[in-house]
C-alpha cells in the first residue's frame, strides 16, 4: 500500500487539466484548439492571458507539491507520488492521455521533494533561458541535472524518480528536440504559433 496509494493520489491529482479548466471557465473555449494544442501554461499564454498562464503554472506545479506533501504527511513514498502526478499531468485519463509536457509538474515536485533540488533545477531553467532564450532547452537542461543533484544528496530512490520523470520529459519534447537541431524551434517572447510549448 505504501506504493499504490501514492501512485493512485499522484496520478489523480496530476490528472486534473488546470489550463483547460481554466481557459474554458474564462470563456476562451478549449486550449486544444490554438498555438501548440498542449494544454500548459506556456499555450495558455498564447491567449493574452498572462494572469491565466500564471495561475496554469501555479496549479500544475502545486500539483506535484501537492502530492508530495499528502505523501510525506501520510508516511507513504513521497518520490512515488510525485512521479505519478508527473505522470498523471502528461498522460491524464480524463483527456484520453494526451496531457502537457510536465515541466510545472516537475519543478512542482523537485520542490517538495527537497527544496534545494528545486532552487537547482529553477535556476538551471533560468539561467539557460537567459543565454538561449529556448524555453525547450532550458526545461531539457534543468531536468538533466535533476538526477544528478538528488544523488549528490545522497537521495537515491528521488534520484530514480528524478530520472524517470526526465526521460518523459525528453520523450514529451522530441519534437522540440529536433527543431532546435534544425535551430527552428521559437525562442521566448516570439509570436510565432508553433508546437513548442512546454509546459
Amino acid at each position: 500500500m505504501d506504493y499504490l496509494l501514492p501512485l493512485l493520489l499522484g496520478y489523480l491529482l496530476g490528472s486534473i487539466p488546470f489550463g483547460l479548466v481554466i481557459t474554458k471557465a474564462a470563456g476562451l473555449g478549449d486550449i486544444r484548439t490554438i498555438g501548440s494544442g498542449n494544454i500548459g501554461a506556456t499555450n495558455v499564454l498564447r491567449t493574452g492571458r498572462k494572469d491565466l498562464a500564471l495561475a496554469t503554472l501555479l496549479l500544475d506545479g502545486g500539483k506535484g507539491a501537492i502530492a508530495v506533501g499528502i505523501a510525506y504527511a501520510m508516511g507513504w513514498r513521497p518520490e512515488i507520488a510525485g512521479a505519478a502526478a508527473f505522470l498523471g499531468h502528461c498522460y491524464p485519463v480524463w483527456l484520453k492521455f494526451n496531457g502537457g509536457k510536465g515541466v510545472a509538474t516537475f519543478m512542482g515536485t523537485l520542490f517538495a521533494l527537497s527544496f534545494p533540488a528545486g532552487i537547482f533545477a529553477a535556476g538551471t531553467w533560468l539561467a539557460t533561458a537567459f543565454v538561449s532564450k529556448y524555453s525547450s532547452l532550458s526545461a531539457l537542461i534543468a531536468a538533466a541535472a535533476a538526477p544528478l543533484v538528488f544523488y549528490t544528496l545522497g537521495k537515491p530512490t528521488f534520484a530514480a524518480a528524478a530520472m524517470v520523470m526526465t526521460l518523459l520529459i525528453f520523450i514529451r519534447h522530441k519534437e522540440n528536440i529536433k527543431r532546435l537541431v534544425r535551430n527552428e524551434e521559437p525562442k521566448i517572447g516570439d509570436k510565432k504559433e508553433t508546437a513548442n510549448a512546454s509546459a
